[in-house]
């Protein structure tokens, strides 16, 4: 396997705290770094933690008009100390597609990489190859039309996000916001003009084609990566008996957190179920675990720090992911890489990385009653769960630990080179 030898990674966001993309950024960067390949990052905000292993980080201006104009802060909208700044051509169309619903950063961002990283070139600078992770931008097709191999990753395609959002949606005008916000449109034009586009599970794979008509020949699965040293069992920890774990946003319907309430309501009263996920008023976790029955059985964790969620993970007798829909499903192999056995639904990825692993059941989606009966399974057979635990933790390490995933990443890369070199 022949590795380029410097490449880009472009991300409009790179914190881990802003979703899975800052984290796939950190960690791959990390681990290709460790294979000899030079990395240059540009990133824009909320930006990521020191990537001390990357040849150079550069920091890309984002002024953040979409969440500026959700939270109302108008005033912050405008250039501190410099308000007519605001009519410079990108920062003006961030602002006026905010005003009118849409999400201007991927658009925008991937302009500013175009232009920064022509004038790098311009000064000398050379890369074998650009990595995109999740921006789709139109100005990836600027880099490649200069000549520039240009793969990119995307989890699942923004249509999955789009019909849960209408799954929400009460009014004709939440219904229009949700069309005007993902820039559908523009991610799969892009999506269907560069060399690769990788993923991480046969079912985004499958998505990709179906939803952005990519040819199913340049998709490519190299699944999500893990950090298994810190997500790792720890013998020391007591299990909690009868207490079940769940990671997940309850607005977000494709999660299922409706159903496992529903389910709550049919397992014995010990069962307890602590939640991670916002503990505001508003959150209807809240009313739904009133209307189950379910008294003090419900716990909200809110947003909890890794080391909290590794200890949660580590405390629960069985982790429990309802989701109808996964692109990977991180939050059921966290589980088995802490040594817990997992209850998923067979939906999207999750039977994928439930069967690869081996730590857990599958059970009938969208059903309270498969989801209480396969809880109650596990519950009830502690010699099953100790089985599931040691194979869970085991198949994760052999599939889903972050140097394999680049390992696979990068020969991704040499195969895009090489198809490069045969074409000229």
């Amino acid at each position: 396997m022949s590795l380029p030898r410097r490449i880009a990674f472009v991300a409009y966001r790179g914190n881990m705290k802003c979703g899975g993309q800052g984290v796939y950024l950190w960690f791959l960067a990390r681990e290709l770094a460790r294979l000899g390949i030079e990395i240059d990052v540009l990133v824009g905000p909320p930006h990521p933690d020191p990537m001390p292993f990357a040849r150079r980080v550069e920091h890309l201006p984002n002024q953040q008009m979409w969440a500026k104009w959700f939270t109302r802060d108008y005033r912050g909208m405008l250039p501190q100390g410099a308000p007519l700044s605001i009519f410079a051509p990108l920062d003006f169309y961030e602002l006026a597609s905010s005003r009118l619903g849409f999400l201007p950063e991927p658009f925008a961002f991937s302009c500013r990489a175009f232009r920064r990283m022509t004038a790098r070139m311009r000064a000398g600078e050379r890369w074998d190859l650009i990595h995109d992770v999740q921006c789709l931008g139109y100005g990836l097709l600027g880099l490649r039309a200069l000549g520039l191999p240009v793969v990119t990753t995307i989890h699942h395609p923004l249509t999955v996000d789009r019909r849960a959002s209408f799954v929400r949606d009460t009014t004709l005008r939440d219904a229009i916001g949700t069309m005007q916000f993902y820039p559908i449109g523009m991610q799969s034009f892009v999506a269907r003009r560069i060399d690769r586009v990788l993923t991480s599970s046969e079912a985004s794979g499958r998505e990709l084609v179906r939803d952005f008509g990519i040819p199913a020949e340049r998709v490519c699965n190299v699944w999500n990566g893990l950090d298994t040293e810190l997500f790792c069992p720890d013998p020391s920890v007591v299990r909690r008996p009868g207490t079940l774990l769940c990671v997940g946003r309850a607005r977000d319907p494709n999660k299922g957190v409706r159903e496992l309430v529903e389910a709550m309501a049919r397992l014995p009263a010990d069962v307890q179920l602590t939640l991670v996920d916002e503990d505001d008023a508003d959150n209807p976790v809240h009313r739904w675990a009133r209307d189950a029955g379910l008294g003090t059985r419900l716990r909200v964790a809110g947003r909890v720090p890794t080391d909290e969620l590794v200890r949660l993970y580590r405390e629960a007798s069985v982790v429990v992911v309802p989701s109808r829909y996964e692109g990977f499903g991180l939050p059921a192999v966290e589980a088995m890489a802490c040594g817990t056995p997992v209850v998923a639904c067979a939906s999207g990825a999750l039977s994928e990385v439930v069967s690869e692993s081996g730590g857990g059941l599958l059970v009938e989606p969208g059903s309270p009653e498969a989801l209480a009966k396969g809880i109650a399974t596990l519950l009830e057979q502690p010699e099953a769960r100790a089985r599931l635990a040691e194979r869970g933790r085991a198949g994760v390490e052999a599939r889903f630990a972050w140097p394999r995933v680049a390992r696979a990443t990068a020969e991704v890369y040499s195969e895009v080179l090489a198809e490069r070199r045969a074409r000229s």
